[in-house]
This record gives C-alpha cells, structure tokens and sequence, in this order.
C-alpha cells in the first residue's frame, strides 16, 4: 500500500485538558516521508516538533513531546486518529501548548478527517515487521506489551484497576476499517478519587464531564466534593451513589478499554512507522506504552538495517566456486578471502568468507582471543567487490582492480573463529572510465560486522 495523506486542510478548535487554553489546530497536507509533525505557529520562528519517540518528555496523565523549550502536551488522540485511518504524513499547526482535548475521545479529529477525505501518495509505505515476539514489562505497575507475528495490525488491551464498578475489561481491534466507530468515539476516563491530586498537579484544568468519564468507585461527603470543585473552578455537583458520574451513558460497555486501546495506538504511532504485528497490551499506560515503542524503534533500526541482508543457503550450489574465483583474482592463499559467489548481477555481488581457526593470521593476531581483523573486512569486501567489477569486462582473467579510496569505514560486531561472513557489495554509480564505486557491508548472522564505500580501478594486467 502507498502511502496517505489529507486532502485538504481543516481546522480545529477546543480546550487542552491540563493547560485549560484555547487551542486551534490546523491540519495540512503533508509530502511523502515527511511522517507526523506539530508547528507552534504561536513562537518565533514558528519552530516544527517531530512526533517521534525520541521527542517524547513527559507520560505524567498524556504524552507530551518536546525539543527544548518547544513542546506539545496530550499528542496521543490526534495521532491515534492519524495512525487509526492510516495515514503517514500530515503537518499540524498548533498556536498552543496543547492538543485540545474536545470530548475525550479522538472522534472530533476522525470525522475531520474522513469529511476531507485522504490522498494516496505516489510512494510505497515502508513498514515495521514484527519477526519474533518483542515484550516489556514494568514491575511497579504490573504493565505487560507484547508484540507478535501478523500478517496486519491488530490490537487487543485488557485493563483492572481493581475497582469492582469497572470491574476487568478487554477491548479488540483485529480490522482497523472498524476503527473510526469501534474505537474513535471512545472517551478518556478518571476515577472521582483520583481529581484532587491531579488538581494539586496543576492539571485537568480544562476537564469537564463533557470531555471525561468520571467513574465513582467511593464516596466523598459533599464537603469534600465542594472543596474539589473550587480547586477545578468547576460548579460543585451531588454524587448519591457509586457508578458513572456522567450524566450520559457509555457508548459502549467496555469502553474504557477500548480507550486505553486508542491510547495505545496513539503512543505507538510515535514509531512514525505503520507495523504489521498483533499489539496485546495488559493494564497499559502512557508510560508503559512509550517505553514499549522505545524497543520497537531499537528492533525497527535493527531491521531497516538488515533489510538487504542476502539469504545464503549453504545448500544451493554458487554461481563461483573458490577455484572459479582464483581465476578472476590474482590472490592465493593465505590472501584469497572469498570462499564462493551466491550472487551476482549488473549492480550487486554477494560472497561468502568462512572464518576458521586454521586462519594463518589467528597465531599473531590477538592469538589468545582470535578476532578476524577490520582490516581484512574490508579486504574481503574489496575482493568480492572485484568479482563484481570484473565481470564486466570480455576477458576479467586478464584485468585486477586496485583501492583508490575507503571511505566511512565502520566496525560494528566482533568477527570470529566459526562465523560466515556474508559479503555485499552494491554499486553506488554506473562504472566509467574504469573506476569503481561500490558500498560494502560484511554481515554475520543478524548483525552488520563492517560497512564502507569503496572505490577502486580496474587495470589491465600487464605480462
């Protein structure tokens, strides 16, 4: 699927729930691979945020991003809506320090959108694939995410406060077609018991029965409740018996945890990817799911790197035996380094180097902790990549390649004794006038050993 964006720009306008200001927000049209971004239009400069896990400074009651003195607070249900409707590039305006909080739910900004309709873009979605289950734990709060293998995105959370008025509940979302009516309209929630420590953290100014459910799971005197209400600047109300406190009734029984499923999307959209993977989620949290999407992004970098990781089969017969390959360079032992061919085209080539103790070089070389030196990556790369390079040429028996250039050389995992090293080599530029241009990477198993781009000539050899 390619990638989405809005139609056209819309506007909104409410109340952030901690700050209690006015906030408007104007959502616009965004190119690809831009991903989520908030603009304070309110500061000089007009300074953008990126909505990214890294950005993200504060889970006290919302998650909040910032870049220095540039922050945004309550990002979850304006992303939850973005990331429910499958969207991945937007820039929204912002002239406040909060994302209004409308009726608690992320409806307000779901039917904005789906009124503006959505542009596919012409550019694929690059996705984060779930491979292997990914899990974290918090001991304080009894918090547990887990990710596993899906072929789409799917979410389940399952909360207990243990409060015998909200009881244990569990919410699914396993199509998110569904997401804009099941999940969207969902409102947040606050125990009654919990609003007077709030209101001495400074929050929850801009809270309200229109935009939370308040649920009673014990009694306070009227006294009490008077003093509340002129903490909050709110009118003081009669609580006669445990339940909810709203005067509406909820859209739906289980309805806090649908809304704990909208946060968790909402805190997981800050991956700035979309994942094809099955989210269970048991008693979450803003804090739990960042420090969740904080190891999804670890396993994602992971990923993105091994992306061209070759498949080798040592099974499958190679394009170029070690006797095939002498042919073509002008190394012998104990200077060949490339065992076999597995591929080869017009643009790539992938070796295989068998590391073995019986290595001449391992009886000087660190002879107590054998390491397979960096430098003979690197060398190893450039023989492969001369494969590559010589290929090209009606005789290759009677031309060799010679370095130019190494250029941003890196050495990443230890290589030794019983590793396969995996060799790529991709040109970086159409070979001209005989120079060679080619980016290296050295794999073993699922790390990245070395990487470098390497330039090189090819030379007829002489007699």
């Amino acid at each position: 699927m390619n990638q989405q964006t809005i139609k056209e720009s819309f506007t909104i306008k409410g109340v952030g729930l901690h700050t209690g200001k006015e906030v408007t927000m104007t959502f616009r049209p965004a190119p690809v691979n831009h991903g989520f971004k908030f603009q304070r239009v309110d500061l000089d400069n007009k300074p953008i945020l990126r909505a990214e896990i890294s950005q993200v400074t504060s889970t006290n009651r919302g998650t909040t991003i910032s870049k220095g003195e540039i922050k945004v607070n309550t990002v979850e249900h304006a992303l939850s809506a973005l990331y429910g409707l499958s969207i991945d590039n937007v820039l929204i305006e912002i002239d406040g320090p909060e994302v209004p909080i409308m009726d608690g739910s992320a409806s307000s900004f779901v039917k904005a959108i789906e009124r503006v309709g959505l542009e596919i873009q012409d550019e694929e979605r690059e996705y984060f694939v779930v491979t292997e289950p990914i899990s974290y734990r918090d001991p304080e709060t009894d918090s547990e995410i887990l990710a596993l293998p899906a072929d789409d995105f799917q979410v389940t959370t399952l909360i207990d406060f243990n409060s015998e008025i909200l009881g244990q509940q569990y919410a699914s979302l396993h199509d998110f077609k569904d997401y804009s009516s099941e999940i969207a309209p969902c409102r947040t929630f606050v125990f009654l018991r919990e609003l007077n420590a709030l209101a001495n953290q400074n929050l929850i100014k801009g809270g309200d029965l229109d935009n939370a459910i308040v649920i009673v799971d014990k009694m306070m005197s009227q006294e009490e409740l008077d003093v509340l209400a002129k903490k909050l600047g709110k009118p003081s109300v009669k609580v006669e018996k445990e339940g909810i406190l709203n005067t509406t009734d909820l859209f739906f029984s289980n309805e806090p945890a649908r809304h704990k499923l909208l946060d968790v999307v909402g805190d997981v959209a800050l991956l700035g990817k979309p994942i094809k993977g099955k989210i269970v989620a048991t008693k979450p949290g803003h804090t739990a799911n960042v420090e969740f999407t904080k190891i999804l992004k670890i396993h994602y970098n992971e990923q993105k790197r091994l992306k061209g990781k070759p498949n080798y089969d040592p099974i499958e017969p190679p394009i170029l035996d070690t006797m095939e390959i002498a042919k073509m360079l002008p190394h012998r032992y104990p200077f060949l380094l490339v065992d076999k061919i597995i591929e080869l085209s017009d643009s790539h080539v992938v070796g295989v180097k068998n590391i073995t103790f019986n290595e001449q070089l391992f009886q000087g070389h660190f002879p107590g902790n054998p390491v397979f030196p960096g430098v003979l990556q690197i060398e190893a790369m450039a023989q492969t990549g001369g494969i590559l390079a010589l290929s090209s040429q009606e005789d290759p028996g009677n031309w060799d390649t010679y370095f130019l250039k190494i250029d941003n050389a890196k050495f990443k995992t230890m290589v030794r004794p019983g590793d396969t090293l995996l060799l790529k080599m991709e040109l970086m530029a159409p070979i001209r006038r005989g120079i060679v241009q080619m980016h290296g990477t050295a794999y073993v198993g699922n790390k990245i050993a070395s990487e470098g781009d390497l330039t090189a000539q090819i030379v007829k050899r002489t007699p």
